[in-house]
């Protein structure tokens, strides 16, 4: 993803990021797909304030911390069968756009497994938590 701002109310926000997420999900509408987990990679961008995200003591209570994220992602795929990484990009924005300091976020999932010849498939979304 570009470092460029995608929408000027961002500029004045913190990009705390989790790339190459790594979890076994279960997930996909072919057959095969619901005999087992498969992997799949989660990236999110979370876009918080400064004003909410610059510490001023040097303490995890100040900013958005990761572990949020991970657990969000982890919580969700722990749920059970999930039929389409649409579904599942959906509900991790839900979750993250609902932390109170989280302005905007952006999830992308990938399966590296599906194809020989293509690296991974995916989806992503990108929105700004509602006004």
């Amino acid at each position: 993803m570009s470092t460029g701002l995608i929408d000027p109310r961002l500029a004045h926000c913190r990009r705390i990021f989790l790339r190459g997420l790594h979890v076994d999900a279960n997930i996909g509408i072919h057959a095969f797909e619901k005999e087992g987990p498969q992997r799949l990679m989660i990236d999110v961008d979370l876009y918080v304030p400064l004003a909410l995200s610059t510490p001023q003591h040097d303490r995890i209570a100040e900013v958005l911390d990761y572990d949020f994220v991970r657990s969000t992602v982890r919580q969700r795929v722990a749920q059970g069968h999930i039929n389409l990484q649409e579904t599942l990009v959906d509900d991790l924005l839900r979750a993250l756009l609902a932390h109170p300091a989280v302005l905007a976020a952006r999830v992308a999932s990938a399966k590296p497994d599906v194809y020989d010849d293509v690296d991974a498939v995916g989806v992503e979304v990108f929105r700004f938590r509602d006004a």
